[in-house]
């Protein structure tokens, strides 16, 4: 997490104060989507420090349909922001709702609430077009991670990739891209190499280690998901683009963590991707 500077800091906390309270008199009381919509619009002013008449629009309009809230800084929609109301329970029909909102407009961020829960996703423009939750926010539960991750969201870490950098590394230490890194042909070599110190005297292959991996190690609604799927290419693509650069430069000035060494256990071996014996 990034520090959060003292005066942001304090804006935070006096806001997360503050506003755990209107929440839940609001929710007591049941108030409708609108007055959600006015409360939801005070927090981004006073919790997360953006302009409430220059960067903060109400009734978002995107071709002929509206979006509750946009957040809008220097010219560049940043967050659009579909309300439900307070003692609504957020369901995947509105999250729907909004990353439609956030297809047709080429918008990376999007927030569903309801005030007290906050779900922030990343839209991806693929084929087909998929968004991915990337945390949350509780504002019935003030921990010490809510300050954190409000500031993430803040007018001070626009510019900063704050919100991006922290996805980044969320999905580097996933499980599913752990998986897909275990199982990419470097390291099922390096862990066969390790094997055949062991027990020199077993043949082991690759799919060998692969297959345990994958029947035993790995669980297998991993195996089995999407999201493997997609930390599969991105490994590949790291990998093709290492293989490129190691072919335009010689081994002697190449990256130690792009070039591999042989280790003479592999008998006949060539790279740690090799597989033949």
């Amino acid at each position: 997490m990034m520090a959060i500077p003292k005066k942001a800091a304090e804006r935070i906390k006096t806001g997360i104060r503050r506003f755990s309270k209107v929440l839940e008199a609001a929710r007591v009381a049941d108030r409708s989507e609108q007055d959600t919509v006015t409360i939801v619009t005070d927090m981004l002013e006073g919790i997360f420090g953006y302009d409430k008449y220059e960067e903060i629009t109400g009734e978002y309009v995107i071709r002929g349909t509206f979006c509750d809230v946009a957040i809008k800084v220097d010219g560049i929609t940043r967050y659009l922001i579909e309300v439900k109301a307070v003692g609504k329970e957020l369901k995947e029909s509105h999250l729907r709702q909004a990353t439609g909102y956030a297809a047709k407009e080429g918008i990376e961020w999007v927030i569903l609430t309801n005030g007290i829960r906050w779900m922030v996703y990343r839209m991806f423009f693929e084929q087909p077009i998929r968004q991915e939750n990337v945390f949350n926010l509780d504002f019935a539960n003030t921990d010490n991670e809510l300050a954190d991750k409000i500031y993430m969201l803040s007018r001070e870490t626009i510019g900063k990739q704050a919100i991006s950098d922290y996805y980044e590394q969320r999905q580097a230490l996933s499980r599913h891209m752990v998986s897909a890194v275990l199982l990419s042909d470097t390291i099922l070599a390096q862990i066969r190499r390790e094997l055949r110190r062991v027990a020199p005297g077993v043949r082991i292959e690759q799919s060998d280690v692969a297959a345990v991996l994958k029947q035993d190690v790995i669980k297998r609604d991993i195996i089995e998901s999407d999201e493997l799927k997609a930390a599969n290419r991105r490994v590949n693509r790291a990998s093709d683009k290492a293989l490129r650069k190691r072919k335009k430069g010689s081994s002697d000035n190449c990256p130690p963590d792009e070039c591999a060494s042989v280790d003479p256990a592999d008998e006949g071996a060539t790279s740690v991707g090799d597989t033949d014996e």
